[in-house]
C-alpha cells in the first residue's frame, strides 16, 4: 500500500508552483508554500519539546490556512485532534484536554468564549487567521512559535527547494487523528485512526475515482469530519488537485458561482444540497415539460438537457457527485437516474475514515449505498433478505477510542468484526441497502452526528421538563416533553414553557444540534420494566 505522505511529497517536488490551496476569492498557497510551512513547524515542534506523537488540536472554520495547519501536524508526525468550530466553546475546552492536546490551533473568536483553566495540558494557542499568539502558558513554546521563520532561514539561507523535501512512510500503524465523533455533552469519543488508515482510503479512492494534477475541487464539508478531511481534502491534495475553500456555509446562489469559476472535476456533498438543486431549479421545468415527457424521443432529449444543464451549473467538468452522510430524497434520486446524473451514494462513518461502501455511478444501484469498500457481513440468518448489523473488517478501520477502553471492547465482536451499529442488507451482487439504524443517532442533512441522549442530558436540566425525548421529524429536532404543570397555571404561562425550553436547552449546543420545536406531551412515556422510555414508540 502506497503512503499517501509520499504521495503528497512526490507531488510537492513535482508541482513546486502549483496551486494547493485556496480560499475563494482569498488566500493562495502553492505547493511550495506548503512545504515551506511543514518544514516550520518540524522546526517548532523540535524548539518547543513537542515530540512525536504528541496531540495538537485544531478548531477553526474551514480555510485554507486550516489546511496548511493540518499538513503541518500530520506530516510530522504529531497527531491531530481536528475540532468543529461549530462546538460550544465549553466543549471544545473539554476536548482539547480529553485529547491531551499541548497545542491549540483556533479561531480568535472562538478562544474568546474559552477557558485556559480547563486545558491545564495546553501550552500555547494560536490564531489560525494569522499565526498569531493568542495564549501561552509555557514562555519557551511561544518562543519556539514566534522564531521559527528565524530558525527556518538561517537553515535555508538560499531558500527550499523540491529536493529537501522528504516525508516519513515508516509510520504506517502510528495514531495520526484523533477524531471526535460528538460533542454536544458529555464525555464524547475520539476516534483514534492510523496513517495506515488513511492510506488505505487514499489508494482506495484512487482506484474508483482517480485524479490529475491541475485539477480543482471546491472543499466545503466540515474539514472536522472525516468524510470532507479524507474525501474532499486529503486525497486530492496528495494527488496534486488545488482544493478550493468556501469559508462560511454559502448561500446555493454562491455555491453554484463558486463551482461554475472552479470548474471542479468532483463534488462531494451531502444529498441535501442535491435535493434543494432539485427541488428548486430542476423540478419546475420537469412541471413546465410534461406534455415533452410524455412523447417518445422528445422525453430523452428534455433528460439530456436537464443533465447537462445540472453538470454546467457545477462548473461543466464533474465526473462524479459523491453523495453521504443521509439518504437521498427518493423522488430526486429516481429524476437523477432518468437523467443519467453521474451520482453516487456511499456508506460511511468516522470509524472507518471514512469509506464502508461505494461504486462508481454507471454501476450504482438506487436505493443502495454501493458495494463494501472491504470485508462486511450482515448479522442475520438471512443477509440477502432479513435486516441485521452491519459489521465490518479492514485496514481502514479505527485502533479504538481514545481513553475510552469500555466503548473499544464494546465496538468489536469477539471475533473481530467492527459493530456498525446500523441495520441492512446485502444483495446477491453485492450492493448494501441500510434499513435503519440500532442507535437511536440522528444523522442530520449536513452529515452531522447528532445523539438524542446527549441533548435529552441538557433538557433533563431545563425548568419544567420532568422526562424528554429527541427525535428527528421531517429533517427537524423535536424534544417531546412531558411535565406536571400546576392546575393554577394561567394558559398564557402554559403556551410560553415550549419555546422557554427550547431556547433554555439551545444555550448549550452547538448549531448543527440546536432543537427546532418542543412538544409538550399529555401523558408520561411508556417504559420497560427497567424504567426505560420505550424510544420505538415515538417517532
Amino acid at each position: 500500500m502506497k503512503h499517501y505522505l509520499k504521495t503528497l511529497e512526490a507531488t510537492v517536488r513535482n508541482h513546486w508552483t502549483q496551486k494547493a490551496l485556496c480560499d475563494y476569492n482569498g488566500d493562495t498557497f502553492s505547493y511550495a508554500n506548503l512545504a515551506i510551512n511543514i518544514e516550520q513547524f518540524s522546526i517548532f515542534f523540535d524548539a518547543a519539546g513537542i515530540g512525536k506523537g504528541e496531540k495538537v488540536a485544531l478548531c477553526a472554520r474551514n480555510c485554507a490556512r486550516w489546511a496548511m495547519t493540518f499538513w503541518g501536524i500530520n506530516a510530522n508526525n504529531r497527531v491531530a485532534v481536528p475540532l468543529l468550530a461549530d462546538f460550544h466553546p465549553d466543549t471544545v475546552s473539554k476536548l482539547t484536554n480529553h485529547s491531551d492536546s499541548v497545542v491549540l490551533f483556533v479561531d480568535d473568536d472562538i478562544w474568546a468564549k474559552m477557558k485556559p483553566e480547563d486545558m491545564p495540558n495546553l501550552k500555547v494557542a494560536v490564531n489560525v487567521k494569522d499565526y498569531s499568539v493568542l495564549w501561552h502558558q509555557d514562555e519557551a513554546v511561544a518562543e519556539a512559535w514566534n522564531n521559527r521563520k528565524k530558525t527556518f532561514a538561517q537553515r535555508y539561507p538560499d531558500g527550499m527547494f523540491p529536493e529537501n523535501v522528504t516525508y516519513p512512510d515508516d509510520n504506517a500503524d502510528d495514531l495520526a487523528i484523533i477524531n471526535y465523533t460528538s460533542g454536544t455533552t458529555g464525555t464524547p469519543k475520539g476516534v483514534m485512526l492510523t496513517y495506515n488508515a488513511i492510506s488505505d482510503t487514499d489508494n482506495f479512492a484512487n482506484t474508483q475515482f482517480p485524479n490529475t494534477p491541475g485539477e480543482t475541487i471546491v472543499s466545503m464539508l466540515p474539514l472536522a469530519h472525516m468524510y470532507g478531511l479524507a474525501i474532499e481534502f486529503i486525497h486530492p491534495n496528495v494527488d496534486g488537485v488545488t482544493v478550493y475553500f468556501l469559508g462560511k456555509t454559502p448561500s446555493p446562489s454562491t455555491l453554484l458561482k463558486a463551482m461554475r469559476d472552479i470548474k471542479p472535476y468532483m463534488v462531494v456533498t451531502v444529498p441535501l444540497v442535491m435535493e434543494k438543486i432539485y427541488g428548486n431549479a430542476i423540478k419546475p421545468s420537469m412541471e413546465k415539460a410534461k406534455t415533452l415527457l410524455s412523447i417518445p424521443g422528445l422525453n430523452k432529449l428534455v433528460y439530456r438537457t436537464a443533465r447537462k444543464k445540472m453538470v454546467e451549473a457545477f462548473g461543466g467538468g464533474v465526473r462524479c457527485f459523491i453523495m453521504g452522510g443521509a439518504a437521498l430524497n427518493p423522488e430526486a434520486e429516481q429524476f437523477f437516474k432518468k437523467i443519467r446524473l453521474p451520482y453516487t451514494v456511499g456508506y460511511g462513518m468516522t470509524e472507518a475514515c471514512p469509506l464502508l461502501g461505494y461504486e462508481w455511478w454507471t454501476k450504482f444501484v438506487p436505493g443502495s449505498c454501493g458495494k463494501p469498500v472491504h470485508e462486511l457481513r450482515i448479522d442475520s440468518d438471512d443477509p440477502h433478505h432479513i435486516p441485521g448489523e452491519i459489521q465490518v473488517k479492514g485496514p481502514n478501520l479505527t485502533i479504538g477510542y481514545y481513553k475510552n477502553p469500555e466503548a473499544t471492547a464494546a465496538a468489536f465482536t469477539d471475533d473481530g468484526w467492527f459493530r456498525t451499529g446500523d441495520l441492512g442488507i446485502i444483495d446477491e451482487k453485492g450492493n448494501i441497502f441500510i434499513r435503519g439504524r440500532i442507535k437511536s443517532m440522528i444523522l442530520n442533512s449536513s452529515g452531522q452526528n447528532i445523539y438524542p441522549e446527549e441533548l435529552e442530558a441538557v433538557l433533563a436540566n431545563c425548568e419544567h421538563v420532568d422526562e424528554c425525548l429527541v427525535v428527528d421529524r421531517d429533517g427537524k429536532i423535536t424534544a417531546l416533553v412531558y411535565t406536571e404543570l400546576p392546575e393554577d397555571m394561567d394558559e398564557e404561562t402554559k403556551a410560553a414553557i415550549p419555546a422557554k425550553i427550547r431556547d433554555e436547552a439551545n444555550k448549550s449546543l452547538p448549531n448543527y444540534s440546536k432543537i427546532k420545536v418542543v412538544e409538550m406531551m399529555d401523558a408520561p412515556f411508556e417504559k420497560t420494566p427497567k424504567r426505560t422510555i420505550k424510544r420505538f414508540l415515538y417517532k
